[in-house]
């Protein structure tokens, strides 16, 4: 299953998803309205993930827990996130959230330079608090709706203004600035494996615990989005 750039909460929709699959283009799960228009495109994209998921993508997440040290993923991981918070700090300032945007610009900073260009979280010990933004949430903030779900090509769960989100979000993230091709490959491959390593019990759950695996992701990503957006300024915006 891949779940590399989708983080959600699986255990909040567990009950939902053993229950007998939706057929319907539009449900509504714990009053999240889920606008499915695509489900047939939609299944046919989820299929073909987790089949290079199951063939690639965790096999080698797999390989890389067994054999990279666990100090080492985590300074990989941290080096990721240092540059997430630059892209953080950008959409806390759209959404008209400075203080938030100050916290993650001296992230930023103090983990660039005393964290060694991000491989240790100094920041986080200075008790600097650390935010998930992404052009998406800033989007809803602004209030644009969700428009409808989709699956992705590898990145999986998003929906049409996400998809938009995530497409701004790249063009602001530092690796865009790279001109070398083998350099952003390895690096964004590295990204990948990193993150799926993180993911491997959270997918394990999900295999076990649905019936009708899709499902189970579409509504998790929703849940997710749904909380994610709503930890801002709820006043810039009238609904999910």
């Amino acid at each position: 299953m891949v779940l590399v750039l989708g983080a959600f909460s699986l255990p909040a929709v567990a009950q939902e998803a053993t229950q007998p699959p939706a057929v319907a283009e539009e449900v509504v799960v714990d009053e999240i309205v889920i606008n499915d228009p695509w489900v047939g495109f939609n299944r046919s994209m989820y299929k073909f993930n987790d089949g290079l998921d199951k063939a690639i993508i965790a096999p080698a997440a797999r390989g890389y827990r067994a054999v990279v040290p666990k100090p080492i993923r985590q300074g990989v991981s941290n080096f990721f996130e240092n540059l997430a918070d630059i892209i953080a700090a950008i959409n806390n300032l759209l959404q008209g959230k400075p203080k938030e945007a100050l916290s993650d610009t001296a992230r930023v900073l103090v983990n660039t330079t005393l964290g060694v260009g991000g491989l240790f979280d100094i920041a986080s010990r200075m008790k600097l608090e650390k935010h998930h933004e992404d052009f998406g949430q800033t989007l809803a903030v602004w209030g644009v709706k969700n428009g409808p779900y989709i699956v992705l090509p590898i990145l999986g769960p998003s929906t049409l203004r996400d998809t938009t989100g995530t497409i701004v979000d790249v063009s602001m993230h530092p690796l865009s600035t790279v001109n070398e091709d083998e350099i952003i490959y390895s690096t964004v491959g590295l990204y990948v494996v990193d993150e799926r390593a993180e993911l491997l019990e959270a997918s394990d759950i999900m295999e076990q615990a649905a019936l009708d695996p899709y499902i189970f992701q579409r509504d998790a990503y929703y849940q997710s989005r749904q909380h994610a957006i709503k930890d801002g300024d709820s006043k810039h915006f009238s609904d999910f």
